[in-house]
C-alpha cells in the first residue's frame, strides 16, 4: 500500500512557497495572489466556524469559473467539509435537487445562477452566498447573518498584527476521507453523485507533478476554460497548476473560440487544456482557412520545401495558441480524426488523454512526444487499465480501471454503485477499447452507444462521425439507428452556408453526395441510409458531447 501525504498539505505549501506571486485572475478583471487566497480562505474558515460547520458536512458552488468559485472550494476543502460543485448549465430544478440530495448547509452561487435558483426549494440549507462579493442572498441563521456582518472584526481580533504565512494551517486529511462528491450531467433523471476521496484527488495531483511539473515552469499562466465544477476541468486547470504556482485566468463568462484564442493570446499559457470541440473551431477558422489554398497544397506535395513549409505552418498553429505552451491536452472525447492527422504531420505538440468523473478523472495519457494517434495514451500512475475482451489487442471490450483514483462509490446509491465497482475494485467504465502491446489505449465508443448491425455486427457511431464531421458543410452531426438502417443528423455550417448564399436545397444536394463518399469508405453494414438537416446546433453536456438521448426519436 503506497504512502499517501496529505492533499491539503499541498495546497498549504503552495500558498507559503508563492506568497507574494499572482494566484488567480478574472481575465479583464482583478487579480488575487496567493497570500490574498489564504486571507479569503481565512475569512471564510471564520464564518464556517462561527455557524458551527463540522468536518465531514457538506458545501456545495455553482457558478462560471472565477477566482472566487475557486477560494470557495479552496476553503471548503482545507476546513475539513465536503465540497459539492455544481456545473451552473444545471437547469435550476436540478441544482435544487442536488443540493438537497447532498446534504448541503451552505451554498455559494454566481450572479448568473443567483436570480435562478429558489431557496424555498432548498428547505435545509443554512444560507446561500453570492460568490462576486461573499455576500449573503439567504440566511437561516442568526449565527450567519452576525459572522458575516461581523467578519473584518472577528478576523481582526483574530489576528491583531497581521496575517502572515505562518498562519497557514490546514486540516490534515485522510485517503479515505471523502472530499467532495461530484454530481454528473448524466442522460435521465438526477445526476448520479461520484464520491471522490483525498486519495483520488493525490493520484492525479502527483501524477501532474511528477509528469508535468518540469515541462510546466512554476510563476507561468494557464487559462480555465473548463468548468471546474466538471473533473476534467478541476484536476487539470484547476488543482494542479495552483499546486504548482502557476498564475490562472478564469475567463468568468461562455468561452467562445474566439474568446479563448484571445485569452490565449494575451496570456500565452504554458499548458493548454482543451475539449476537442475548441481545438477543432479554432484550428478550422484560424488554421485551415490559411493553408488550404492552392499555393499551398502546391508547397506541400514538393519534398523539397515540403518540411520548412510544415514548420511554417505548425508556427503559425502554435501562434493560434498562445505560442508558449508546452504542450495541448485534448480530453472528454475524441479529437476529429482529420485534425489530429494534420497536427501530428506539422509535429504539432498535441496529446489526448482520457479519464471519467469516477476517477477524478486521470485513467491515461501520454506525453505529445510518446503519443500515438487515434490512442488516447498508456494507464497514468497509480492506476491499471485492463480490456475485458479474449483479444484485447483485436477485440473491443469494455474498458476497466483500477487504482488510487477510483472513486468510493455513488452517494446514497448502492445500487448504482454495485453496477460499476467489482469485488476486485475494478470500475467498469461503459466505454469501449483495445489495448495494444505497449498499453495504449485505443476508444471504440460508448457501449450504450454502440448499435447493432442487421445482423449482429457491433457499430460504433463515433467512427462514422468523425468520418462525417470531416466533410463539406458539416458543422456536428450524430449517427442514429433507424429499425436496421443508420442515418446521420447533420446541423450544416450556417455561417458558411449564408456566405456561399446556398439554399437548403443546395445543403441538402451536398449532403447526399457526402453521404455517397463517406458510404464509399464504410463497410456494408455501417453505411447510412440518408442524411437528414437539422437546423439547430445540438444539445450538449459540459464536456461537450451531444445529448445523444434527446435526439433517439427525432427519425422515428
Amino acid at each position: 500500500m503506497e504512502l499517501i501525504p496529505s492533499f491539503n498539505s499541498y495546497i498549504e505549501k503552495s500558498i507559503k512557497d508563492n506568497w507574494e506571486k499572482d494566484a488567480l485572475t478574472d481575465y479583464k478583471g482583478a487579480t488575487l495572489q496567493y497570500h490574498d487566497v489564504a486571507r479569503i480562505i481565512e475569512k471564510l474558515h471564520i464564518v464556517f466556524n462561527e455557524i458551527g460547520v463540522q468536518q465531514g458536512d457538506k458545501i456545495a458552488m455553482c457558478g462560471r469559473n472565477s477566482s472566487h468559485w475557486a477560494v470557495a472550494y479552496l476553503a471548503t476543502l482545507t476546513y475539513g467539509a465536503i465540497a459539492v460543485p455544481i456545473l451552473h448549465e444545471f437547469t435550476p430544478e436540478q441544482v435544487h435537487n442536488i443540493v438537497n440530495h447532498s446534504e448541503a448547509k451552505l451554498l455559494f452561487v454566481g450572479d448568473v445562477v443567483a436570480p435562478t435558483v429558489d431557496a424555498d426549494q432548498m428547505p435545509n440549507l443554512e444560507g446561500i452566498v453570492l460568490l462576486p462579493d461573499f455576500s449573503l442572498t439567504l440566511s437561516r441563521s442568526e449565527k450567519l447573518t452576525y459572522a458575516r456582518e461581523h467578519l473584518n472584526e472577528l478576523y481582526g481580533k483574530k489576528y491583531p498584527k497581521f496575517f502572515r504565512k505562518e498562519h497557514v494551517h490546514y486540516y490534515e486529511d485522510k485517503p479515505e476521507d471523502l472530499a467532495m462528491i461530484n454530481y454528473t450531467s448524466g442522460t435521465t433523471g438526477f445526476s448520479k453523485g461520484v464520491m471522490l476521496p483525498y486519495r483520488a484527488l493525490w493520484g492525479n495531483l502527483d501524477f501532474c507533478l511528477k509528469r508535468l511539473g518540469d515541462l510546466v515552469k512554476s510563476g507561468t499562466n494557464i487559462v480555465s476554460i473548463l468548468p471546474m465544477a466538471h473533473m476534467y476541468g478541476l484536476a487539470i486547470e484547476f488543482i494542479f497548476p495552483f499546486c504548482h504556482g502557476l498564475h490562472l485566468y478564469f475567463l468568468t463568462r461562455l468561452p467562445s473560440p474566439s474568446l479563448i484564442a484571445q485569452a490565449y493570446a494575451e496570456t500565452q499559457p504554458s499548458l493548454i487544456v482543451a475539449v476537442p470541440l475548441v481545438i477543432e473551431k479554432i484550428v478550422r477558422k484560424r488554421v485551415f482557412p490559411k493553408i488550404q489554398n492552392n499555393l499551398m497544397k502546391l508547397l506541400l506535395n514538393m519534398p523539397v520545401v515540403n518540411k520548412k513549409v510544415k514548420q511554417k505552418i505548425c508556427e503559425e498553429v502554435y501562434r493560434a495558441f498562445g505560442g508558449n505552451a508546452y504542450e495541448v491536452i485534448v480530453g472528454g472525447a475524441a479529437l476529429n480524426q482529420e485534425v489530429e492527422a494534420f497536427m501530428k504531420s506539422i509535429d504539432f505538440p498535441i496529446t489526448v488523454g482520457y479519464g471519467t468523473t469516477e476517477c477524478a478523472p486521470l485513467i491515461s495519457y501520454s506525453d505529445y512526444k510518446e503519443f500515438v494517434p487515434r490512442s488516447c495514451g498508456r494507464a497514468v500512475d497509480h492506476m491499471e487499465v485492463k480490456i475485458d475482451s479474449a483479444d484485447p489487442l483485436r477485440i473491443p471490450g469494455e474498458i476497466l480501471a483500477r487504482g488510487t483514483n477510483v472513486m468510493i462509490g455513488y452517494y446514497k446509491n448502492e445500487e448504482e454503485t454495485a453496477k460499476v465497482l467489482d469485488s476486485e475494485g475494478w470500475y467498469h467504465t461503459g466505454d469501449l477499447g483495445l489495448l495494444d502491446e505497449k498499453g495504449n489505449i485505443f476508444i471504440k465508443g460508448r457501449s450504450k452507444n454502440m448499435l447493432l448491425g442487421a445482423n449482429g455486427q457491433n457499430v460504433y457511431p463515433e467512427e462514422i462521425e468523425d468520418k462525417l464531421n470531416s466533410m463539406a458543410m458539416v458543422s456536428e452531426c450524430i449517427v442514429l439507428q433507424n429499425g436496421d438502417t443508420l442515418v446521420a443528423l447533420v446541423h450544416p455550417d450556417l455561417e458558411e452556408a449564408q456566405s456561399m448564399h446556398f439554399t437548403r436545397e443546395d445543403l441538402e444536394g451536398i449532403m447526399e453526395q457526402n453521404r455517397q463518399e463517406l458510404n464509399a469508405q464504410l463497410p456494408q453494414f455501417s453505411k447510412l441510409s440518408s442524411i437528414i438537416l437539422h437546423d439547430e446546433e445540438f444539445e450538449k453536456t459540459p464536456k461537450k458531447s451531444i445529448k445523444r438521448y434527446l435526439y433517439q426519436n427525432i427519425i422515428k
